[in-house]
């Protein structure tokens, strides 16, 4: 098999990785000196229950290779479960190297009326984790170490380009894949991850964009770049194929389910009661959008099925995401129901239909993150926390940082498809797309 230059380019940067971490003192903290509290401070229940919180998170990458796996044609099986599971590799050396910086790291941005709001990390606050240590954080992780918390968001940093992947399956190069998600990873997650979740990010500062869990963080960015990606991209010469493995479909779910209670209860980053309630308001608005899903269906003259069910069940996960810790049970399970409905109509609509979305990425995690925002801007408890509670204001910032997020992830995200295909192209031959990527891409298949 011939090697090209792209393979040697590859294997020379991560050469690079691993041999350059050696020239970081990895326990320095100079530049952080007052940023940490003394061990003491270090919570046990709390470090506990955020390392079993971050090892649920991790399983829910696997999870989604099963999940998506299941749904496409029999020759691209391991190529989409390939794509998801990559992102194990791949965005953890890029969170190492200046992923958690970006995110985390002393705020760039921008100055409104004397005060500083942060759009981005500096790029050198913490490379390859450089002063992160076992000390908590005074504001971001004050009961435990801050090695943890950086750990625990670098799961959500993984789970998210891999969400991405569901909307140009079958089709797409994966040294093209490999690409794009480490520019999306660097441009399009880490300034959003740091504007909603820095404590002087400009959404979360300014706007004051309320994201337990990341709804607006990981699936709102995931939905419009899929829905990007399958508009560069292009349709499928044969759109029309049945799922390889519906059993593949319920384990997926199965593991998505058990690792989004590490994803919205572990949000608390402490063994409390808002983790508490984030882990029953997950539970009962996936019950109830599972259950909505398949009657919403059957009474549109479609049949009852198990893929039905698991999509439903996985809407409901992504509503409550970004509210699982700000709302009631009650309220989760209205959540649940009016959200599956919404996105079961956009899974249906033949307009968006026109647009080869290969697992109608963009009609479950875009439109359940965005139905998430919008309805934890209702619904959050606390005195002017939500448009029920008397903040009306909060809810018109939500809105125009839905605005602010769309335009941002769905045109920056397009951008870096074009940037990503004028380097190497997207598309696979439509002979290697015939032939099937398992093969064509791996030489792999399915027995």
């Amino acid at each position: 098999m011939k090697v090209g230059l792209k393979w040697i380019v590859s294997f020379s940067i991560i050469t690079l990785v691993a041999i350059g971490g050696l020239f970081w003192n990895p326990v320095a903290d100079i530049p952080h000196t007052g940023e940490f509290l003394s061990e003491d401070k270090i919570v046990g229940a709390d470090v506990a229950w955020i390392l079993a919180a971050a090892g649920l998170v991790l399983l829910m990458t696997p999870g989604l290779s099963f999940f998506y796996g299941g749904m496409v044609g029999r020759k691209n099986v391991i190529s989409t479960m390939l794509q998801s599971f990559i992102a194990l590799g791949v965005i953890s050396l890029v969170w190492v190297v200046v992923g958690f910086s970006l995110s985390f790291g002393n705020s760039l941005g921008i100055t409104i009326g004397g005060k500083h709001y942060g759009i981005i990390g500096n790029p050198l606050s913490y490379p390859f984790f450089c002063g992160v240590g076992n000390l908590p954080h005074k504001i971001m992780a004050p009961t435990i170490p801050f090695i943890l918390f950086a750990l625990f968001q670098m799961k959500f940093a993984v789970i998210t380009p891999a969400i991405i992947t569901g909307s140009f399956a079958e089709r797409v190069r994966f040294i093209s894949y490999l690409l794009f998600i480490v520019l999306f990873s660097i441009f399009i997650y880490t300034p959003l991850c740091h504007m909603v979740w820095h404590p002087d990010g400009l959404l979360n500062k300014y706007f004051g964009v309320k994201d337990f869990a990341g709804g607006t963080v990981v699936h709102m960015s995931a939905g419009f770049a899929a829905l990007a990606g399958a508009m560069v991209v292009g349709n499928r010469k044969n759109p029309h194929h049945e799922p390889s493995n519906i059993p593949y479909v319920l384990l997926g779910t199965g593991m998505l389910w058990f690792g989004w209670f590490g994803f919205n209860a572990g949000s608390a980053l402490s063994a409390s009661a808002s983790a508490a309630t984030a882990f029953g308001t997950t539970t009962i608005a996936s019950a109830s959008a599972m259950m909505t899903w398949i009657f919403f269906d059957r009474i549109n003259g479609r049949s009852v099925s198990a893929l039905g069910a698991c999509i439903g069940a996985v809407v409901g996960l992504v509503a409550i995401t970004p509210g699982c810790g700000f709302v009631s049970i009650q309220e989760s399970l209205f959540i649940g129901f009016i959200t599956a409905i919404v996105s079961n109509i956009m899974v249906n609509w033949k307009a968006l239909k026109k647009v080869d979305d290969t697992l109608d990425v963009f009609a479950c995690h875009g439109v359940g993150g965005i139905m998430g925002m919008i309805l934890t801007a209702v619904f959050a408890h606390g005195e002017n926390a939500s448009l029920l509670h008397g903040g009306i204001e909060v809810f018109l910032h939500h809105m125009a940082a839905l605005v602010l997020v769309s335009v941002f992830t769905f045109f920056g995200s397009l951008l870096l498809y074009k940037i990503t295909n004028s380097m190497i192209t997207l598309r696979v031959s439509e002979e290697s797309e015939n032939k099937g990527l398992d093969l064509s891409q791996h030489e792999e298949c399915l027995q």
